[in-house]
């Protein structure tokens, strides 16, 4: 049975999930997958949390995924398969619909079921040395709707299907020139960077973000609707931070929003 744990930490205004497993270079077990949802509720309903990262403990990956020492006693039947399947489906939803900007800051290997985490996240930034991938053609699994509709919504049809199809690991380079980060860093200077990117994001309207999340999200995955999207907008407009946005740009001086 794996030791891996999921760890919640807080560095002012950014929410942590760390993926600590790493003698099983951060393979999720059963009570990794289910305490995600949970714990990004906890950071939904916490105002002075802005933004979230993801990241993998011990520098050597993000996440391989599955653990699948856990297969034999977690996925021995139908029924037991459905209910793993859906507990990790629900810890990707709950990324991928936070109203909070989610970044995953990628060291090593993201593969699988870690690069489906990945893609949930909003934005990905890695290190020189991450490999990515998804395995499934090498393992006989099927890729599901909602993860390939992540995947094509990031990267493209085209890109979508050879990363599918071929099962290959692609290096950072190659993860940059199809969008599947944003950016690349030295593995010294990747730290720095996520969290430069994490306060700069902290700073923003918390009202305007996640209306521009909603917004994305209907037009590109379908989670969530465009009367939702919309709605989300019209909280900005009749927000105090647009107020506060305003008097700012008159007064020539850094906005102090609330997320209200």
């Amino acid at each position: 049975m794996s030791e891996g744990r999921l760890r919640v930490e807080r560095d002012g205004a950014v929410g942590r999930l760390v993926l600590d497993n790493p003698a099983r270079l951060n393979a999720l077990n059963a009570a990794m997958w289910a305490g995600i949802p949970s714990a990004v509720a906890a950071f939904a309903a916490d105002e002075t949390v802005r933004c979230i990262v993801v990241q993998g403990a011990g520098g050597k990956a993000f996440s391989v995924g599955a653990d699948i020492s856990e297969f034999d006693a977690k996925r021995d039947s139908a029924d037991q398969v459905a209910a793993y399947d859906a507990t990790n489906s629900a810890a990707y939803r709950a990324l991928a619909t936070v109203p909070k900007p989610v970044i995953a800051r990628i060291e090593g290997f993201c593969i699988g079921g870690g690069l489906a985490i990945a893609l949930s996240c909003d934005l990905r930034y890695c290190e020189s040395g991450a490999r990515f991938a998804i395995p499934a053609a090498r393992l006989g699994l099927g890729y599901g709707p909602e993860g390939t509709r992540r995947l094509v919504a990031t990267v493209g049809q085209a890109a979508a299907r050879e990363i599918l199809f071929s099962a290959r690991r692609y290096d950072a380079a190659a993860a940059l020139a199809m969008g599947l980060v944003n950016a690349v860093r030295p593995a010294a200077e990747l730290e720095v960077f996520v969290r430069s990117v994490a306060a700069e994001l902290a700073a923003n309207a918390p009202l305007t973000l996640a209306a521009a999340k909603a917004v994305i999200n209907a037009l590109a995955t379908g989670e969530g609707t465009l009367a939702d999207a919309e709605a989300a907008v019209a909280r900005c407009m009749a927000s105090e931070d647009y107020a506060e946005g305003r008097r700012a740009f008159l007064e020539k001086r850094k906005p102090a929003f609330k997320g209200r």
